[in-house]
């Protein structure tokens, strides 16, 4: 038997889960911040407690001698999980917190790319208290900005200037106020385009990309609203996107390979686990937005039931540092993932009951945000369940998806367009304008 150490409790780790659970000779042992029933349905042991809480989760894998961890969210990884793990001789997929920096310091990857002369960046500055006086000439040299805190944020620090505030001086005093609480905050320069996300696979020296994949940030349809976590993501069976080409996704795969390698020459350390880069294909060409040290949510479920590779093989190899041995294939199909999220999300969120009626066969439900409680499920305030269409086409895996939403019964919404043939023609409108 393989003992297999999950951390997280999203319905991203719902989604690794179920990927490793295939192999039929994984035991599965969870550590989660809060009970997850998909995840725990899955798992021979489940403990639960806060991510800091680095004592707890080695004993726990100590106890139930783990061969290897997974570290799902982003949260344990800045915390040095995988560190203290290493110390006990349990290898992780997932950087190390040095390593992790790619995603909890956007300086970090910014500088990175810039030192080792990769291409992707924006323009873009990065300043501490020392240098502050410097940020108001910065902003008034570029047409429109964006700031970003260096560290974590939970995906709510950065503003947009049009969405989150429309002057240089309002931008000049959210920096002023990150300051306060950051050690560093990044200026860059607005970029216009359409994103998209390219999960890759990593031992360090070799990548592997997943399918691309598009995710919807804003609360309501036609992207009105606040930004979310994710309200849904889509990917096409031809493994690009509506509006991307090939030389676009091979673009950003090339980007990452030298971001893996620039990182030992920076450390002296391989990156084990996931690299997943934000882009956004614009006028001049794919641009990076930023790295996260881990799989996106929603877009792990688009990539991960489409695996064809045993995942826990390719887990391994990536321990071993083999990865260049294996073929990881995955299946020529589309996905459309629909979160379904409590009504007043993401302001004021409702915590309510709700309840499961008959989920189609051809769709895959995932558990996030929800708690048991009596035999009963209630949303905790965050994006609750995520819904899940494979098909042939866009077409047939919107239709799943949004068929298996009406199971979902409560004080909830959804975003219906998610996948539409209507939305991605804006899409691709917009790039053909840019």
């Amino acid at each position: 038997m393989i003992r297999v150490l999950l951390v997280g409790h999203g319905a991203r780790e719902h989604a690794i889960a179920e990927a490793l659970k295939k192999n039929t000779l994984v035991e599965l042992f969870s550590f989660m911040k809060s009970k997850n029933p998909g995840i725990a349905k899955l798992s021979e042991y489940t403990a639960i407690g806060n991510y800091n809480e680095l004592g707890k989760i080695t004993n726990f894998a100590e106890e139930n001698s783990i061969d290897f961890a997974f570290i799902g969210p982003e949260d344990p990884l800045n915390e040095g999980v995988v560190d203290e793990l290493k110390k006990i001789s349990i290898p992780s997929i997932g950087p190390n917190k040095t390593l992790a920096q790619l995603e909890t310091s956007k300086s970090f990857a910014r500088n990175l790319l810039e030192k080792y002369h990769i291409g992707g960046n924006p323009k873009f500055r990065v300043f501490t208290k020392e240098n502050s006086g410097e940020i108001k000439n910065f902003l008034n040299g570029i047409e429109a900005v964006v700031i970003k805190p260096d560290g974590l944020t939970a995906g709510k620090g950065v503003k947009v200037q049009g969405d989150h505030f429309q002057t240089k001086e309002e931008a000049l005093k959210y920096c002023s106020e990150v300051l306060k609480t950051h050690p560093a905050v990044i200026a860059e320069e607005k970029l216009d385009g359409e994103e998209f996300s390219l999960q890759c696979l990593t031992d360090g020296k070799t990548v592997i990309a997943t399918p691309p994949v598009q995710d919807h940030k804003r609360a309501f349809e036609d992207d009105k609203g606040s930004n979310t976590g994710g309200m849904g993501s889509y990917s096409c069976e031809s493994h690009l996107l509506p509006f991307l080409k090939k030389a676009h996704v091979d673009e950003a795969l090339k980007i990452t390979r030298q971001v893996a390698q620039s990182i030992y020459l920076e450390t002296g350390e391989y990156y084990n686990g996931i690299m997943y880069g934000g882009f956004i294909l614009t006028r001049d060409g794919v641009k990076l937005l930023e790295y996260n040290a881990r799989f996106g949510d929603p877009e792990a479920m688009n990539v991960l039931p489409l695996l064809k590779t045993d995942f826990v093989s390719v887990c391994q190899a990536m321990i071993t540092q083999e990865l260049s041995r294996f073929k990881v294939e995955f299946a020529k199909k589309a996905t459309v993932c629909k979160y379904i999220v409590p009504k007043g999300y993401p302001e004021k969120p409702v915590k309510e009951k709700i309840t499961i009626e008959n989920i189609p066969k051809e769709a895959r439900l995932y558990y996030a945000a929800v708690e048991e409680k009596d035999d009963a499920l209630y949303m905790t305030g965050s994006r609750a369940i995520a819904l899940l269409g494979i098909g042939n086409n866009l077409e047939e895996a919107e239709k799943i998806a949004e068929e298996a939403t009406k199971s979902i019964k409560g004080n909830v919404f959804h975003r219906k367009d998610i996948g539409t043939k209507e939305l991605i023609e804006k899409r691709v409108r917009h790039v053909r304008v840019l």
